[in-house]
C-alpha cells in the first residue's frame, strides 16, 4: 500500500475512473451485440436502427477517450459490413 500521499490520492482516481471506463465499456458492448443479434435473427430494420444508436455509443466512448479512433472506427465499419450483408 502506499504511503505517501499522492500516491494515496493517484489511486483513489485511477479507481474511479477505472469505473467509469468500465461503465462505458459495458455499455459500447452491449450496444454491439444488439447489432449482432439483429443481423444473426436476419431483420435488417432492427439492424440498421441497432447500427445508428451502436456507432453513436461508440463515438462517445472516443471522444471520452475509452477507445482509440482507430479503434472506434474499425469497430463501426466491421458493424457496417455486417449491416449491409443482410440486406445483399
Amino acid at each position: 500500500m502506499a504511503n505517501i500521499k499522492s500516491a494515496k490520492k493517484r489511486i483513489k482516481v485511477i479507481a474511479k475512473k477505472t469505473l467509469r471506463n468500465k461503465m462505458i465499456k459495458s455499455r459500447t458492448k452491449t450496444a454491439i451485440k444488439a447489432v449482432v443479434t439483429a443481423v444473426t435473427d436476419g431483420n435488417k430494420e432492427a439492424a440498421s436502427a441497432a447500427l445508428v444508436r451502436a456507432c453513436s455509443t461508440i463515438d462517445r466512448a472516443c471522444s471520452k477517450g475509452v477507445y482509440h479512433k482507430n479503434n472506434a472506427s474499425r469497430k463501426k465499419s466491421r458493424l457496417t459490413k455486417m449491416v449491409n450483408k443482410v440486406g445483399a
